[in-house]
């Protein structure tokens, strides 16, 4: 299949149903995010809407680059901070209300790049994970992480705590049908691996030259058959028996990592 045709391929079905945009946003409503890191990189992020800061003076010092003149802030204490948020959340003195970022094109993120892999998360919930899982597809320079709109955490200041910044760089792509996301992955020429401990090579020996879509499951469950089937090979990363398996966002970071170093 020619190049043309790998886009069309992606525009026409997963990546670009219902507008363009998987489903839509993961989020409805304002967003509250906290912490230096997540709101230092929401402040930069020129696709972010922003509403309203509230801040001690002393955090404020802490930011780097200079607010908007006009920009809302509302100074308040420590303890009126503890009350926006969840309960005993670090949220260092800033708290940031904004919009949910809009969705993105899965053809204009996935664009074949050996050297930036697709991660695909099945029915991972865990704010906390795909927070973390959002960090290490920042550090080894993923393309995306794709997640099913109805399986997936919404945006969240959890969610961004973990991320430390990168849900503000990493394109986090929601589709209705993931089986389908990965047919049009598949067409634009990534090898779909699935990770599961039940896999007979290790992901070193499944790795190909090529661009990468790196599969995984659920906690407990794992990847669900279907997902299963749609994937180009299986494989493991060959941990200890002592151990039964790694946490989610962990198995992500360490399978990033064999594929930022392949040789």
């Amino acid at each position: 299949m020619a190049k043309g045709d790998r886009k069309r391929a992606l525009r026409g079905r997963a990546g670009r149903m219902k507008g363009g945009r998987g489903s839509g946003r993961g989020t409805t409503g304002h967003v509250r995010l906290w912490g230096r890191h997540p709101v230092e990189a929401a402040l930069k992020n020129p696709a972010r809407q922003h509403r309203k800061l509230w801040a001690t003076r002393e955090a404020i010092e802490t930011l780097d680059g200079e607010l908007p003149v006009d920009f809302p802030i509302e100074y308040a204490e420590v303890t009126d901070l503890a009350r926006l948020v969840a309960k005993d959340a670090p949220h260092q003195g800033l708290v940031l209300e904004c919009e949910p970022l809009d969705g993105i094109f899965l053809d204009d993120v996935a664009t074949g790049d050996p050297a930036r892999p697709v991660v695909v998360l099945d029915q991972v919930t865990d704010p906390h994970n795909v927070g973390a899982i959002l960090r290490s597809a920042a550090a080894f320079n993923a393309a995306c992480i794709v997640t099913q709109d109805r399986h997936a955490p919404p945006e969240s200041g959890v969610l961004a705590k973990s991320a430390s910044g990168a849900l503000e760089t990493v394109p986090w792509i929601r589709v209705v049908n993931l089986s389908r996301a990965l047919d049009d992955l598949a067409e634009a020429g990534y090898w779909r691996i699935g990770m599961t401990g039940e896999a007979d090579a290790t992901l070193a020996e499944a790795l190909p030259a090529g661009p990468v879509a790196i599969v995984l499951g659920a906690e407990g469950e794992g990847m669900r058959h279907n997902i299963e089937q749609h994937c180009d090979a299986l494989a493991k990363l060959p941990i200890s028996s002592v151990i039964e398996s790694l946490n989610v966002s962990n198995a992500a970071a360490i399978s990033l990592y064999a594929v930022a170093t392949r040789s």
